[in-house]
């Protein structure tokens, strides 16, 4: 597998960068916090999946749906996506993903 890395100050700064990158109507992003990380892997070649790009920050996020707000950027959790206007998240944290694992040790190796 080859990962490509883009670090952020901040969950926020990940959120804004994955809300420009949702398709029109797609308002519910999965986000994980996994092993001191909160990122998202994104396949950047769907053919053969063996290209990812791993935007993240460092810290944990707790919360099972969080309402982002784009033009204040800031988030908080939320019990259900009502608003149109809004991005959610799902923070996922798994037990064990073995993608996130291998980005994992690839991007600690590197500095």
């Amino acid at each position: 597998m080859n990962f490509e890395f883009e670090e952020f100050d901040s969950p926020e700064d990940i959120f804004v960068y994955m809300s420009t990158m949702a398709p029109p109507m797609k308002n519910v992003l999965p986000i994980n916090s996994y092993k001191g990380y909160i990122f998202s892997i994104i396949p950047l070649n769907l053919t053969s999946g063996n290209s990812y790009l791993m935007v993240y920050t460092k810290g944990k996020l707790n919360g099972k749906l969080l309402e982002f707000d784009m033009n204040l950027k800031k988030f908080r959790i939320v019990e259900t996506a009502e608003r149109t206007d809004k991005n959610y998240f799902v923070v996922l944290t798994p037990k064990k993903n073995t993608i996130a694992d291998a980005a994992i040790k690839e991007l600690e190796k590197s500095t």
